[in-house]
């Protein structure tokens, strides 16, 4: 798998019948290794491990419906009475960041109205504050440690 602009995890793998997986630390299971799974492991360890996030407001592949499909958010942080607070959309390393991600994430907060987005493909990182009041969203120079969260 390719190196990533985070820092160093470590991540359990396994193989069977010829295929890979990856432990995923918030599901408690082990998932196919995809390029995108890759990424997701090490920012959710990063979120835990460096920038103070509590695993237990977090989880993946949240279910949403959204004009009535189903759709699932990669991951999602709760705040401690459990409302979303922030929601993390994840692309493989060779995926671009374009403006299609973040028309995605932003359907998404149709639902769950957090009050910050992040989309990252490993490499490039992109956090904003969604401010309600004035309609816009403001980009962050870097993800916010836990604790700084407003």
């Amino acid at each position: 798998m390719l190196s990533l602009n985070l820092p160093s995890a470590t991540l359990k793998i396994a193989d069977k019948d010829g295929k890979r997986y990856i432990l995923d630390i918030l599901r408690k299971r082990y998932v196919a290794l995809t390029p995108e799974e890759w990424v997701r492991q090490h920012f959710v360890h990063y979120l835990i491990n460096h920038m103070g996030y509590p695993s237990g407001l977090l989880a993946n592949e949240v279910s949403i419906k959204l004009n009535g499909t189903s759709k699932r958010c990669d991951t999602v942080l709760y705040s401690t009475s459990l409302s979303p607070r922030m929601i993390v959309e994840y692309k493989a390393p060779v995926v671009n960041i374009t403006q299609e991600v973040f028309n995605q994430i932003s359907r998404y907060n149709i639902v769950l109205r957090v009050d910050y987005l992040i989309v990252t493909n490993g490499i490039t990182h992109y956090c904003c504050k969604v401010d309600y009041e004035n309609g816009k969203c403001t980009f962050l120079p870097s993800v916010p440690h836990y604790s700084k969260l407003r």
